[in-house]
């Protein structure tokens, strides 16, 4: 009934035209404030997914490192066990160093991963190839894969090399590191370069796992990490079996605990944006206190009529707490409806560009959840629910009279 009573007060025409103006104001408001949330809220779906995709391309699902100290012994039967682990599709054994690469008069420090041939399995690397060709040589005659930052930094010519460049590497065996024999040097032939993502370009090279481990001095059973890629869905339950497996002497993380503090940094954006946003939806929902509180005071003999007929002060209250929700409702519909119809342009046709031209992508990218939805549509429910208290509260509690 109280909603029977909220409808006919919305529809109907009222003798003061500021209460229309202030009730549509009030639904308008809440509109944009509802458009404004869901679409940051994809966008920033759009970018996290964007970043996700990225990671997915460059970090294995699994990586098994050394708990203390950067380097781990495995044996060949605990290779074969992880193998035999439920869950795991591909494993890669890595070696993995710091070091400084050289190019006639340019110079770069890099991190130099060195893969065995399991690698580009484990990722997506291969398809992140723009000039040359992923070939990581052989120890005797080792080639690197580059990022293209490296590559601008260091004057590689990947497709037009004539000459070898020098790769310095730490030696291990050196006793005292300001000599030197502190540095071990061998001369590798760029073969191609990849396009991942800045922190990745300008950071990595890649050769192959026989040569590293060769100039690393490392003995046959020693590696720095293990990647390993698993079957979907799965990640949580190898990584778990994987340590019961190798025991507290071996560091297992997922993708997400690789980058946790990138991933837990995105998240946290994206709740202080939506409680931004609230906070602004909020303080326009205020419109609606003002447009209840003047239709609280045109519907005076209504109620004083209703109170009459032996209605109670809940009724009332329910009443008036009904408009605010059907005002609200308007306005959520309005925005929701309004925010997907921009988000499937947006993905459709590209239509806001991103400034600047260095970006993977030249457009926003959106991406639309199920439950922002949901939680849109509890938070305009909420903000209505305090907006509509005051006003109907009054309602309820006022004695009107039906004399003029």
């Amino acid at each position: 009934m109280n909603f029977l009573f909220a409808w006919r007060y919305f529809k109907s025409k009222k003798t003061t035209n500021a209460v229309n103006i202030i009730a549509w104001i009030s639904v308008v408001a809440i509109a944009v404030g509802t458009t404004a949330l869901i679409i940051v809220l994809s966008v920033f779906n759009g970018f996290e997914g964007l970043v996700k995709s990225l990671y997915v391309d460059f970090y294995a699902d699994i990586r098994i490192a050394p708990a203390s100290g950067k380097v781990l012994q495995l044996t060949q039967e605990q290779i074969d066990r992880i193998k035999k682990t439920n869950g795991v599709a591909q494993l890669s054994l890595i070696a993995e160093e710091k070091a400084v690469l050289v190019n006639g008069d340019y110079q770069s420090i890099v991190f130099i991963k060195g893969v065995d041939e399991n690698f580009s399995s484990t990722n997506n690397i291969t398809q992140h190839i723009v000039s040359g060709k992923y070939n990581l040589g052989t120890a005797d005659q080792p080639n690197i894969v580059v990022g293209t930052g490296i590559e601008n930094a260091t004057g590689i010519d990947v497709e037009h090399s004539l000459y070898p460049v020098i790769l310095y590497l730490p030696n291990r065996k050196a006793t005292n590191f300001n000599s030197l024999d502190a540095m071990n040097s061998y001369n590798v032939k760029p073969s191609g370069t990849f396009s991942v993502q800045q922190d990745f370009d300008n950071k990595y090279i890649f050769s192959n796992l026989s040569f590293l481990k060769y100039m690393l001095d490392l003995k046959a059973d020693e590696y720095s990490s293990v990647e390993i890629k698993v079957n979907a869905n799965k990640s949580n339950d190898v990584k778990n079996d994987l340590q019961n497996l190798l025991g507290n002497k071996f560091l297992v993380q997922t993708r997400f605990e690789q980058n946790q503090s990138l991933f837990t940094v995105m998240q946290v954006e994206k709740w202080i944006i939506y409680c931004i946003l609230s906070l602004i939806l909020t303080v326009a929902a205020f419109n609606m206190v003002g447009a209840l509180t003047m239709l609280v005071l045109e519907k005076q003999k209504d109620v004083a009529v209703l109170k009459a007929m032996g209605a109670d002060d809940s009724l009332i209250q329910k009443i008036f707490l009904s408009e605010g929700f059907i005002l609200a409702g308007f306005g959520g519909a309005a925005g929701i409806i309004l925010a997907t119809i921009i988000c499937i342009a947006q993905i459709k046709f590209h239509l806001i560009k991103l400034a600047g031209g260095t970006f993977i992508i030249d457009y926003y990218p959106v991406k639309m959840v199920a439950t922002d939805f949901i939680l849109v549509i509890i938070t305009v429910s909420f903000i209505a629910l305090l907006a509509a208290w005051i006003p109907s509260r009054k309602a309820s509690l006022q004695q009107f009279s039906l004399k003029s």
